[in-house]
């Protein structure tokens, strides 16, 4: 493995910018630079810990980029390792949905990507892990998911209930009709089936359990997902779920925090200024210290122009902001040898021009993975 010095950037180190160079080693950060490492000059650069994308479904694009339109699994993939590098995230979980719909996140889907994900990790520069969403209806997934956390497939489990949001929508033939297509089926066979799977309803409970019992068994971090009630918050800590993301209203989250558990919201969120769904703005929730995750959802380069957007409105310096996006986030998911550069850590770096927000260079456990034209132009022999 190559060593890295990237000198004379400032570097992100214990909660500040520092001017100085970064040495990488044995795919760890190191104290001192090696007589063979490479070189990078990184002036008027800043050099961050890599990012850690907590949930983001950004690949669905990839794996079905018009509706009912799949893509070959393993070109999806390296489409999107590609664009997550370019956008300096280092560690990913793909938030994969296991509905009871058929097409894109159906359990079929669900094997295809677990299959090819397997093959593909010793191609892997990015820590791609799989964020299991999984849907309360899927009963008839249940004991496959159950099967995939044992063997190890699975790296955080969150509980998902879109179902009862769906039944709602149906009535609207336009809605019908985008369920419908990326089913790959009609409108009305959509609402038959929609119809047929919510009226087992009363076996949710303890499906819910039996999944909490076995991301515990495997020590998998859990999280909720949209939760709109303080019930239904105190049922999923119940379980053991102590990731509240997405939640819709602002008590849920400062009821999740008070309790000392992460709170996710959408990079794009703060990006665009507010919520696409007319939810809470993330940004001030950030700057009171309520959210204390940001995940890309849909758009990756969010994750790192979040937190330059926090920095610009004046409350949060960048290096409070970007623990939003390394550091907070490694902690929720139980990664305790990422998000920062420190010594020992893993060498997961990105390097960024602070004038453009833009990437420059991207490193993956000491070993570069991705760069820029202009990062190109500042390597040395």
């Amino acid at each position: 493995m190559t060593d890295w010095t990237i000198t004379a950037g400032r570097v992100l180190r214990d909660g500040a910018l520092h001017h100085a160079d970064l040495h990488l080693s044995g795919g760890v950060v190191a104290t001192q630079a090696t007589p063979a490492a490479r070189r990078l000059a990184a002036e008027g650069l800043l050099v961050l810990p890599g990012i850690v994308d907590i949930h983001g479904d950004a690949h669905e694009r990839q794996f079905q980029p018009r509706p009912g339109i799949g893509m070959p699994v393993a070109m999806a993939l390296r489409d999107s390792e590609a664009q997550m590098l370019a956008a300096g995230i280092t560690t990913a979980f793909l938030g994969v949905t296991l509905s009871w719909e058929p097409g894109l996140r159906s359990v079929q889907a669900w094997r295809t990507l677990l299959a090819a994900l397997d093959a593909a990790r010793p191609h892997l520069a990015t820590d791609l892990r799989i964020h299991l969403r999984f849907e309360a209806d899927n009963l008839a997934a249940l004991e496959e998911a159950v099967a995939d956390i044992a063997a190890g497939r699975v790296h955080l489990v969150a509980f998902n209930d879109h179902t009862p949001g769906i039944l709602r929508k149906l009535g609207s033939d336009s809605a019908a009709t985008k369920y419908a297509e990326r089913a790959g089926m009609s409108a009305a066979e959509f609402r038959e089936l929609a119809e047929r799977i919510a009226a087992g309803r009363d076996a949710v409970p303890a499906g819910r359990e039996r999944l909490a019992a076995a991301a515990r068994a495997a020590g998998l971090p859990m999280a909720s997902h949209d939760e709109g009630s303080l019930a239904e918050r105190a049922s999923f800590r119940a379980l053991g779920a102590a990731i509240c993301e997405f939640p819709m209203a602002e008590e849920v989250a400062l009821a999740a925090r008070e309790a000392g558990e992460a709170v996710v919201m959408g990079a794009p969120n703060v990006v665009r200024g507010g919520s696409h769904l007319g939810w809470a703005s993330a940004a001030p929730l950030a700057e009171r210290g309520i959210v204390t995750v940001l995940a890309s959802d849909y758009v990756w380069p969010a994750l790192l122009e979040a937190p330059f957007v926090l920095a610009r409105r004046g409350v949060l310096d960048l290096p409070a902001a970007w623990a939003l996006v390394s550091a907070n986030p490694a902690r929720a998911a139980g990664l305790a040898d990422r998000g920062r550069l420190q010594p020992g850590l893993r060498g997961d770096v990105v390097v960024v021009d602070p004038v453009r927000r833009a990437p420059v260079a991207s490193f993956c456990a000491g070993r570069l993975a991705w760069v820029s034209s202009e990062g190109a132009a500042r390597l040395a022999a």
